[in-house]
């Protein structure tokens, strides 16, 4: 049980860094609530377990290629830009009904699950956090034994979702009008700046 416990945490120390899923949870959460926030995580989570499952069975190097990644950096670059400038506009409509918009959660959804799909630091960080928990268990535990640790690790990150919407959506409720279209404009503009990071690293692959 102490082996688990230690996955979760591992799950939670995955999801804590700040990045552009824990960015456009907040704007999500502020303008929309709770489950739009919860289901970008969602969203994030099950491009997740696509790179474990690929990890797992041993396919997931091809996406690191030179040219994968910089396909990859480019449609995370749109994306990512995309849903930053969605952002700064949207703010704008926090002030009518405290920020309640008529927007569909298979959308919220579809921003979790495309930010975390279309980065190749996130591939190669499964390669390397999940790898290494493969060479590490492989030797040690049966596929049944790796598999539930496996779901430790989706544990962690599933509680860190719940933890990020709930704060999003606490913000909507309790702060001002104000306060709200500056958090969201702020997470607007890191949305864009990690899309610009992503820009330079697939130049740097292009031309460096």
């Amino acid at each position: 049980m102490s082996v688990f416990i230690s996955y979760i945490f591992l799950g939670l120390s995955l999801s804590a860094p700040i990045g552009p899923i824990n960015a456009a949870q907040l704007d999500k959460g502020i303008k929309n609530g709770f489950f739009h926030a919860w289901l970008v995580g969602m969203g994030a989570m099950v491009a997740d377990a696509i790179f474990m499952l690929l990890i797992y069975f041993g396919v997931a190097s091809f996406l690191s290629t030179p040219f994968m990644k910089t396909l990859l950096f480019l449609f995370g670059f749109f994306v990512l830009v995309y849903t930053g400038i969605e952002s700064i506009i949207g703010s704008s409509e926090l002030a009518s009904s405290r920020g309640h918009r008529d927007e569909s959660k298979a959308k919220s959804f579809r921003a979790g699950f495309f930010m975390a799909l279309s980065n190749p630091l996130n591939i190669l960080f499964w390669l390397g956090i999940y790898g290494a928990v493969l060479a590490n268990t492989s030797g040690t535990y049966e596929s049944f034994q790796m598999l539930i640790y496996s779901l430790g690790i989706f544990l962690g990150i599933f509680i860190w979702d719940v933890v990020m919407a709930g704060v999003a959506s606490g913000f909507k409720h309790y702060m001002n009008v104000k306060v709200l279209q500056l958090i969201s404009i702020i997470a607007g503009i890191s949305l864009i700046g990690f899309g610009i990071y992503f820009a330079i690293q697939a130049y740097k692959i292009l031309f460096g």
